[in-house]
């Protein structure tokens, strides 16, 4: 369990193996703290009427770490109050109900770690260089474009 008080913590975790909530919970947990919040994204079953088995994911790790960092940044310029931030998002395959990412961020005060959870994964789906794979029963397969995606809409800042 984190204790510390002394500095703030920016966490980031890209990996093969499943994710786990209470890590993520964990890490964040702060004794000046009275909010913990988290977004977990999990594998749903369907998809535009398509049964999804599985989803894929690659990500260029270099790229996406820094700019988790820079929305880290844009969190604690926006949201003073964070203390500590963390993302773990896995790579490969993720089987239907298993997360594929989880977002846990501690502040002083609720509002301030729940909007600062939705900014991170709204970001985190405009301009981190991950990509989805979906995998279907019977149709195949089919790589999506997050909606949110800047690339992908000529936007890249």
């Amino acid at each position: 369990m984190n204790n510390c008080d002394n500095d703030a913590k920016d966490l980031i975790k890209l990996t093969y193996d499943k994710l786990s909530s209470d890590a993520v919970s964990e890490s964040v947990v702060c004794p000046s703290c009275g909010a913990i919040s988290m977004f977990i994204g999990t594998t749903r079953n369907n998809f535009e009427g398509k049964k999804v088995v599985q989803l894929e994911y690659e990500a260029y790790i270099p790229m996406a770490e820094a700019q988790l960092k820079k929305i880290f940044s844009d969190i604690r310029k926006t949201w003073p109050s964070v203390r500590h931030i963390c993302v773990h998002h896995r790579l490969g395959v993720v089987p239907v109900m298993e997360a594929s990412v989880i977002i846990g961020i501690s502040s002083t005060h609720r509002s301030e770690s729940l909007e600062a959870v939705k900014y991170c994964i709204d970001a985190l789906k405009a301009a981190v260089p991950i990509w989805k794979k979906e995998i279907y029963e019977t149709e195949g397969s089919s790589w999506k474009e997050n909606k949110e995606c800047l690339w992908g809409r000529n936007e890249v800042k």
